[in-house]
């Protein structure tokens, strides 16, 4: 079996990863481009990529393709924080302005077109209802309408799959664990950024990032609750 795991070269997305290459006999990864500011992550995606691989169990041998897809109309259309250098709020209806409208449901369509030409069934996405922002593009119920249409848009059978669906942060590094021990921890901890200043200068105890934004305060208190269990 084959899978296309969306890949920004985060931390979710790394894990997702990891968790396609111990499931599946050839994995691929597609990412986006869509003027986003925090580009930085495109620029550590390869050697994300590679590390992870390296720290499976035939995970190089079965690490395919990696595509990427020009989104910079996404970058002109929206103006939010994350295409914009604005500063990081919350805005009048209860979403960060970080919010991207319907970014994961072009993220998974767009992918879903390259799966079906290359003929892959699984889409694998780091998608979170539970610890994330509440994008409600996130959720678990906008994941199964959107395979629901897209099967029958492209008269086929794809598998939407969201592993980190229902996991905390904390249970996310449980799982890189799981599935890498430590060499696979440590890659996403140095390698991977999720930081949406995309500040790749400042190192910390959990990974690269300004430990000021809503996605490294995330991974921050995750990490750090994860290695508090471990103990």
């Amino acid at each position: 079996m084959t899978a296309l795991v969306l890949f920004s070269g985060g931390q979710d997305s790394a894990t997702c990863l990891a968790w396609a290459l111990a499931r599946f006999g050839r994995v691929e990864t597609i990412g986006f481009d869509y003027g986003q500011r925090h580009r930085a992550e495109l620029d550590v995606r390869a050697e994300v990529r590679d590390a992870v691989a390296a720290a499976l169990p035939e995970g190089s041998a079965r690490l395919g393709p990696d595509h990427m897809v020009d989104l910079g109309v996404l970058g002109e259309i929206f103006e939010t924080a994350l295409t914009r250098e604005t500063e990081i709020a919350m805005r009048d209806d209860g979403l960060p302005n970080t919010f991207v409208p319907g970014r994961n449901i072009i993220f998974l369509t767009f992918a879903a077109s390259l799966a079906y030409r290359r003929g892959l069934k699984r889409i694998v996405g780091g998608m979170c209802e539970t610890d994330y922002s509440g994008y409600p593009d996130c959720r678990d119920d906008t994941i199964k309408a959107l395979q629901a249409a897209l099967n029958l848009g492209m008269d086929s059978r794809f598998v939407l799959e969201t592993p980190l669906m229902w996991l905390t942060k904390a249970e996310t590094w449980e799982l890189a664990e799981r599935l890498g021990g430590a060499d696979l921890v440590a890659a996403i901890r140095d390698r991977t950024l999720s930081c949406y200043m995309g500040d790749t200068a400042t190192r910390n105890d959990w990974g690269m990032g300004c430990g000021k934004c809503p996605a490294c305060d995330l991974r921050r208190t995750g990490y750090i609750e994860y290695r508090s269990a471990s103990n």
